[in-house]
């Protein structure tokens, strides 16, 4: 009987685990496809967000450092993705306001504030993230 209980603890324990196990199973990729000036100021970026998991994501919202050509930070800028739907890509498209596409010589991800999968609780995407940029500025985290 008590290792009936003890069994029935460890599937417990697996099942809570699932979720965040199973957003592993592929990769999450954030690019940074094109930039393009918007009238009056500013640069629009266009991310594309490609989720390789077997989940779908219900909050992904990112904080990014805006580096201009120095290498100093212009400006901090938080932006909501989600959602992101499994074994898909999604274009999401976000204003850099009072900066030029050509000042920018990096974006850095400094933190993720939300990564949470349907169904789940939060969970550290760090690990299955993957960057990369088709601009001339850097996305590194």
């Amino acid at each position: 009987m008590r290792y009936l209980t003890i069994l029935a603890g460890c599937l417990a324990a697996g099942l809570a685990l699932a979720p965040a196990a199973h957003a592993q199973d592929g990769g999450l990729t954030v690019e940074l496809n094109k930039f393009e000036e918007i009238d009056g100021g500013g640069c629009r970026a266009f991310f594309l967000f490609r989720n390789a998991t077997k989940t779908g994501f219900d909050g992904f919202e990112m904080s990014l450092a805006i580096l201009d050509k120095n290498g100093v930070i212009d400006r901090l800028l938080s932006i909501d993705a989600a959602p992101l739907p499994v074994a898909r890509t999604t274009l999401k498209l976000f204003e850099i306001p009072e900066t030029s596409c050509a000042n920018i010589s990096e974006i850095l991800l400094h933190e993720l504030t939300s990564c949470r999968p349907q169904n789940a609780e939060e969970m550290d995407c760090f690990p299955i993230l993957t960057l990369n940029s088709k601009t001339s500025a850097a996305l590194v985290k």
